[in-house]
């Protein structure tokens, strides 16, 4: 995780994710935890919960305690002293809803990200004109802080990112590539985005096409983080909200989901050539 994208409410959040993780496997109660600790059972919900900090030395005598491994105790030590860092995106805190704060704290810690959208491209694939293009006549958005929303997307794209690049996998469907964001120039130059990036080692993008009547995409867009240190995560975004998918066998069939929706959908070779033709399309229908 690269101290660059530091943020201590994110951290909280994984490091007491894989406490209360850890504890339940251990079939041990909040109270018997507390016994580890001196603590009430309050402290160990708050720690559970991300609400308190979490101290290096509570978290080492809890995971000893739940029979963790040496290399896991250490590696979520080492975690846990570096959560007094300061937030990365705290420039741009004024536009960011606060239900959304926490995703984006997370996203600049994972080390790889899968993401199924079927209606827009994922925030790390936009170029600045398709996501203020994606602003115009938004609800939620105010036209005032339409700039700043957009500055705080581009910040946190890391697909390029020299030092800690984001190793990025998803699955769009082909209706994507057929609504014109901002118009063709716009469109145009987003898609030309797309083939360069796909050219990076840490970039596969899967378009799924009409021809696939069903798949597992249908129960609706998700999106899965992986950390280097922490247990992977799964995320459902509504428009004034989300829910965070912790259980790891819930987050198992999601990564499930996500390996048969690349197997359903076109190739990556397969998916260049389709955002190949739809470019041409756009050029002709601009000339015409």
């Amino acid at each position: 995780m690269a101290d660059h994208r530091a943020d201590p409410s994110a951290l909280r959040f994984l490091i007491g994710h894989d406490l209360k993780v850890t504890r339940e496997r251990a079939n041990l109660k909040q109270t018997e935890a507390a016994k580890v600790l001196g603590c009430s059972q309050a402290k160990i919900n708050y720690l559970e919960s991300g609400k308190t900090q979490q101290k290096p030395d509570e978290v080492t005598a809890l995971l000893r305690a739940y029979d963790a491994d040496v290399e896991h105790v250490d590696r979520m030590a080492s975690l846990a002293a570096r959560a007094d860092q300061g937030t990365w995106w705290a420039p741009f805190s004024d536009v960011l809803p606060n239900w959304f704060k926490i995703f984006v704290g997370l996203e600049g810690l994972a080390a790889a990200e899968f993401s199924y959208e079927s209606l827009l491209l994922p925030g790390q694939l936009q170029t600045p004109d398709y996501a203020a293009g994606l602003l115009v006549g938004n609800l939620r958005v105010p036209p005032m802080d339409a700039p700043q929303v957009v500055r705080a997307r581009m910040a946190r794209q890391r697909l390029t990112d020299d030092t800690n690049p984001l190793r990025f996998r998803a699955v769009i469907e082909q209706y994507v590539l057929d609504r014109v964001v901002g118009g063709p120039q716009v469109m145009r130059a987003q898609l030309e985005h797309l083939l360069t990036l796909m050219q990076r080692d840490n970039v596969e993008l899967h378009v799924m096409p009409v021809s696939v009547a069903v798949h597992d995409g249908l129960d609706g867009d998700f999106l899965l983080l992986d950390f280097d240190e922490a247990q992977s995560i799964g995320y459902i975004e509504y428009p004034t909200g989300a829910i965070y998918v912790q259980d790891q066998d819930q987050v198992g069939a999601y990564t499930l989901s996500a390996d048969r929706l690349c197997d359903a959908a076109l190739s990556v070779s397969d998916t260049a050539d389709a955002i190949t033709a739809r470019i041409e399309t756009l050029a002709t229908n601009s000339e015409d």
